[in-house]
């Protein structure tokens, strides 16, 4: 079968994230002189992870906006009743640090340029607004056909809707569209249940002994690092034997 396009998850798949989100919060909150009160930059971190994991469940669940979210992950990292205008603040102080340590991953680029026979787009869990921006920062908005994103679709990865809402957008059908995403189960399990070809590049951020199973069954192709991928989405073995690349 041949993958026509490959759709792209953008948060520890393209764009280093991990990284980003440490070295920003560690910074920020060293400017503000908070990194004590939380015990240290590895504490702090890990709550902000926390506070940002569940505002975004209740986001992804419809109960809350996007702005939204992101005024209750400050609150609920401060522990303080903020009035929105302060919280929209607290969280634009902190993106300046943030988007002062964003960088791609060195093997994106080499493979976007590997793959120049291929369309390409986007679809996260975010929203346009966000990462258009941070696309258009990194110097690659403008290799994809078209980004989507959740805050606008109304629906979110792992749903079958939201992958067949980016196939929509190539206009191609699943079979011929590869899904890259850092996540085994959202990203992974979620287009290969929604009939793509799933690849999940292990950088090491989220997998565990239940994710490598995933790649064991056949369920996703796992790589650890993109310069695997050329060669995959070349000689998709959905239908036929198994792949090397697991």
């Amino acid at each position: 079968m041949t993958i026509s396009a490959v759709v792209w998850d953008v948060d520890d798949t393209l764009f280093d994230y991990t990284t980003a989100d440490r070295e920003g919060m560690a910074a920020y909150l060293e400017a503000e002189g908070l990194l004590a009160w939380y015990g240290g930059p590895d504490e702090a971190l890990q709550w902000w992870r926390e506070c940002t994991d569940r505002e975004w469940a209740r986001f992804a669940a419809g109960e809350n906006t996007f702005e939204g979210q992101r005024r209750d992950r400050v609150r609920y990292f401060l522990g303080e009743p903020l009035a929105d205008a302060e919280a929209d603040a607290w969280f634009e102080h902190y993106l300046r640090h943030y988007e002062a340590a964003w960088r791609l991953f060195p093997d994106v680029v080499p493979t976007l340029d590997g793959l120049g026979g291929h369309r390409h787009a986007v679809l996260s869990n975010s929203s346009l607004t966000v990462q258009e921006h941070k696309l258009r920062t990194l110097g690659i908005l403008d290799r994809f056909e078209a980004v989507l994103c959740a805050a606008e679709l109304g629906v979110s990865k792992p749903e079958a809707g939201a992958f067949r809402a980016a196939c929509e957008a190539l206009g191609l059908p699943p079979h011929e569209v590869a899904y890259v995403g850092d996540h085994p189960e959202i990203d992974g399990r979620g287009a290969a249940e929604a009939g793509l070809l799933s690849v999940w590049i292990d950088r090491g951020t989220a997998g565990d002994q239940a994710a490598r199973e995933l790649a064991e069954e056949g369920v996703v192709h796992r790589i650890s690092t993109l310069a695997e991928l050329p060669a995959l989405v070349r000689a998709d073995t959905r239908f036929g034997a198994p792949s090397t690349f697991r």
